[in-house]
Order: C-alpha cells, then sequence, then structure tokens
C-alpha cells in the first residue's frame, strides 16, 4: 500500500470516529436535556406503530387530571361530589381532559369549577395508567386565587370544597387519594424529584421514548441502547391497548437482544419529562413520556434444563443480536454520574401502572 493510500485509509477512519463520536456527543446531549425535564420533538415511532392508533380524546384515550392543593397548614383541597353515583362523598378535584386542552389548562379548569379556586401547577407528583386508554396524571398545585365554593353555589360539577386536616372523620368517595395525599405532601415537605411539568410539544400517539440504560456490576460504567438508523438515537416505541403503557420498554428488549431478554428484568424507573399539546383534536392528542429504564440482571440464573446456576456479576451489557440496535456507553463524565444516581436512587417522576 502506497503512502497516499495509506493517508487515505486514515482519513477515512478519522472521519468515521468523528461521525461516531459526533454522534455519541448529539445522543448524550439530548439525554442531558431529557433529564433536565425538557422536551425533543418526536420525529418517528421505532416499536409498535402497526399496533399503534393515533390518540383520539374521548374516543380511544382518556386523560384524567388530579390536583393535591395545600394551605400553610398542610390541611388538604376536597370537594363534595355531586354526582348521583358517588353523592355528597369526598374526593380531591380531579376530571377528565377536554379536547383541545393542555393537561395544565385542564387542572385549572377543574379546580376552578370544582373548588372555586385559580391554582397554579407546581409539579406533577405521578402519573398512573392503565395502557394507553386510560391515564391520570397528578399534580401538587397552589391556590393563585378565587374564593373556596361553599353549599350555595353547590352545582353539577361538586357541592362544595373544604379544607381537610386528614385526622377528622370525612366520606371519602375513594381510598386512593390518600396514597397520592401522601405523595403530595412528602413532595410538599421535602421535594424528592425535579419539579417536573408538561412540555408544549405535539405527539400523534403514545409513546415512550425510552433512555434504557444497563449498569456495570461494578457501578461504574453504563450504556445507553440506541436505535442505528436513520442517525443514532433514543428507541420510541408506541403504547398498545392491550398493556400497561411501560409494557414499550419490554418490547424493545425482546426485539433488540431477544437471547438475554428472560435472564433480565426491564425496570421502568420514572419519567425525565412528559410532552403534551392537545390543540388539534386526533392529531396532537397522543403524548410522549420521556423514561428512565433500567436493563438489570435477573440473580436467579437457570439453565435450559430449568435448574438454577451461579450468578455471575455481569460488567458489560448483553449482546446485541438485531442489527437496527446498538449500546453506546456513556462517556461524559457529568452525564454517567446523574444517570448512575438516578438508578441508585430512582429520584425522578414515578410511573405506576394499574393493571
Amino acid at each position: 500500500m502506497s503512502g497516499n493510500q495509506l493517508c487515505c485509509q486514515r482519513h477515512e477512519e478519522m472521519e468515521v470516529m468523528e461521525v461516531a463520536e459526533e454522534g455519541r456527543r448529539q445522543v448524550e446531549e439530548q439525554v442531558e436535556q431529557l433529564l433536565a425535564g425538557q422536551g425533543s420533538e418526536v420525529s418517528g415511532c421505532d416499536v409498535g406503530l402497526d399496533q399503534s392508533k393515533p390518540a383520539t380524546l374521548r374516543k380511544n384515550v382518556t386523560y384524567i387530571v388530579c390536583g393535591v392543593i395545600f394551605n400553610d397548614k398542610e390541611e388538604v383541597l376536597m370537594v363534595q361530589e355531586a354526582k348521583q353515583d358517588c353523592y355528597k362523598l369526598w374526593y380531591l378535584p380531579a376530571g377528565r381532559v377536554e379536547v383541545g386542552e393542555s393537561l395544565g389548562e385542564a387542572l385549572r379548569r377543574e379546580v376552578k369549577e370544582e373548588a372555586g379556586f385559580d391554582c397554579e401547577p407546581i409539579t406533577l407528583l405521578l402519573i398512573q395508567e392503565q395502557g394507553p386508554q386510560w391515564i391520570r396524571f397528578i399534580f401538587l398545585a397552589r391556590v393563585t386565587g378565587g374564593n373556596i365554593k361553599s353549599l350555595p353555589a353547590a352545582d353539577q360539577e361538586s357541592l362544595q370544597a373544604s379544607w381537610w386536616d386528614r385526622q377528622s372523620v370525612l366520606p371519602l368517595r375513594g381510598r386512593d387519594i390518600l396514597r397520592l395525599i401522601d405523595c403530595g405532601l412528602k413532595y410538599h415537605q421535602d421535594p424528592w424529584h425535579p419539579v417536573t411539568l408538561p412540555v408544549d410539544l405535539s405527539c400523534r400517539h403514545v409513546l415512550q421514548r425510552l433512555v434504557l440504560v444497563f449498569t456495570s456490576s461494578d457501578l461504574d460504567q453504563i450504556w445507553i441502547l440506541l436505535v442505528r438508523a436513520p442517525g443514532l438515537h433514543l428507541p420510541t416505541a408506541a403504547a398498545v391497548k392491550t398493556h400497561a403503557v411501560s409494557w414499550a420498554a419490554n418490547t424493545v428488549v425482546q426485539e433488540a437482544m431477544p437471547s438475554a431478554y428472560h435472564d433480565h428484568d426491564v425496570n421502568t424507573l420514572g419519567v425525565f419529562s412528559l410532552q403534551h399539546n392537545g390543540r388539534q383534536h386526533g392529531k396532537t392528542d397522543g403524548l410522549c413520556l420521556n423514561t428512565l429504564v433500567a436493563l438489570v440482571p435477573d440473580r436467579v440464573q437457570r439453565n435450559e434444563d430449568g435448574e438454577q446456576v451461579a450468578f455471575v456479576p455481569a460488567r458489560k451489557p448483553p449482546p446485541v443480536e438485531n442489527p437496527r440496535y446498538v449500546w453506546m456507553e456513556v462517556r461524559k463524565p457529568t452525564l454517567r454520574e446523574k444517570l448512575l444516581e438516578k438508578t441508585k436512587n430512582t429520584s425522578i417522576l414515578p410511573l405506576h401502572s394499574l393493571y
């Protein structure tokens, strides 16, 4: 090989390395953006789109907003139901998102209609889901104006509102809200995840964008699973009606490394950020959950005969079998430390399946 040919080959190798590093840099920047609670435009869907229909409010998706609001005495705002099936029982201000509303607008409207107060959301506390067809968004919020609703103002939305000290007897519509109140009080006293509010970015389907990570057994290296084309990017999977929203991560792992799937747990640890617009009915009623997912080796390993074998700690992620995917080691020190910390403490917005 001549000197010129050798020089050209090295130049081409350098270009490949630079392209690889540029792709790595872009992915790391995007992950940092998501970690900061921001969003990122959804340009496509890698998995499950053929099993998913565009989200259409009141047709195949229902979003519920719920407000947890405290006063200076740490009493929680409650409303007395006017609906016939739960007449005179008490509940947190809550209701369905209407066509054309953002989640924040729906929360403000429900609190105003049911409790008489103007409010502002502080942060999402929790997202609960029963598949893409029913998702509830629980907000911690603060009163910014208005007056508490009294019995003379009773209407079809509610009979009245009141502050509850959580000690006195109050007939509740459902005990599920006790957990939400406790969650809100915990955050009110000592915030344990960053402020997370919906990002105004449109989406047609209910999607999950995955920051799917594998951590080395000595906890000093971390990898992110990526889709190769077009250009390195985080996998995006559509939620399907028959499964929990978080099942999307399992689908991606099954597609990327089927041999390793049954030897690992796929743990959706929480949500970095939530994207929703809702302005155009049937076109932007979807949402994107930017989630942290950990692929964790099952400590109980078995052979093909079902016999238990010794657990061997893994220093590297399981090999990818599908050429669509690739593992990328996180090399940026600050990002690596943040991700390692998040996987240990899961100090991000929780996503709970009610299946």
